[in-house]
């Protein structure tokens, strides 16, 4: 089988005997309300875009990676909403926006209907994306993790000017095509990105996303796959 690569056009989703469908939850006012708050409060303190461009993109990728590797729809939308909300805890700071985003996601989850069991896989995912535990325990906090750390790209830089100051801008800037593909039959997960050396070195990148990267090939073993870096189709990890 060929290898799946996973766009950015949204998946076509089905509605859930239990749960509202994904576009409920992407229409929903308070869950967009802090989206908001929370990429304003970042642009503020200098932070990379974090509004929804980068919630709907994870939210589209979480759902794919679990589709792509036969997992069922269910699993695949829970991912999906974890994804849209993984980052609205930052409106109330950056330091353990992980955890203050899953108590906020509850809120959001709750006022349109999810069943509480549900709740909680989403609440779990969204404290593991950014936690230093280490511990991945599920398949929909590995899809979400990965979908997160996958999305590496000079759309997210706020000021291109500003580059030359701030690595995570320099690294994000210079990275001018990202792509997540899928080997279902490999069980293989390659993020492949291609990077402008003239704007920022390839050690840059490993300086602020090598725990990252570790992280991914424990969400990935999670799956039952393991997980390859490519930076200007040179084999990383």
């Amino acid at each position: 089988m060929e290898k799946e690569i996973l766009q950015q056009s949204g998946p076509q989703q089905r509605k859930s005997d239990i749960n509202p469908d994904i576009e409920t939850l992407h229409a929903n006012k308070r869950a967009r309300i802090y989206i908001q708050a929370a990429d304003r409060y970042l642009e503020v303190i200098g932070y990379t875009e974090h509004g929804f461009r980068h919630c709907e993109i994870v939210s589209k990728t979480a759902f794919n990676i679990l589709k792509k590797l036969g997992y069922d729809d269910k699993a695949a939308s829970l991912a999906a909403a974890a994804g849209f909300l993984h980052d609205i805890g930052n409106m109330l700071g950056r330091a353990n926006h992980h955890r203050t985003g899953a108590i906020l996601a509850k809120e959001v989850l709750e006022e349109i209907g999810y069943d509480l069991a549900d709740v909680v896989l989403i609440m779990t995912a969204i404290v593991v994306h950014e936690d230093d535990e280490g511990v991945v325990p599920d398949k929909i906090s590995a899809a979400l993790l990965i979908a997160d750390k996958a999305d590496v790209h000079r759309s997210r830089v706020r000021n291109p000017s500003m580059v030359s100051h701030d690595i995570h801008d320099r690294v994000n800037y210079a990275a001018t095509e990202s792509e997540l593909s899928i080997e279902p039959d490999k069980r293989l997960i390659t993020l492949s990105l291609t990077i402008d050396t003239r704007i920022s070195q390839v050690i840059e990148y490993f300086e602020i996303f090598l725990t990252r990267m570790t992280a991914c090939r424990k969400a990935a073993k999670v799956l039952g796959c393991e997980f390859n870096l490519y930076i200007n189709n040179i084999r990383m990890a």
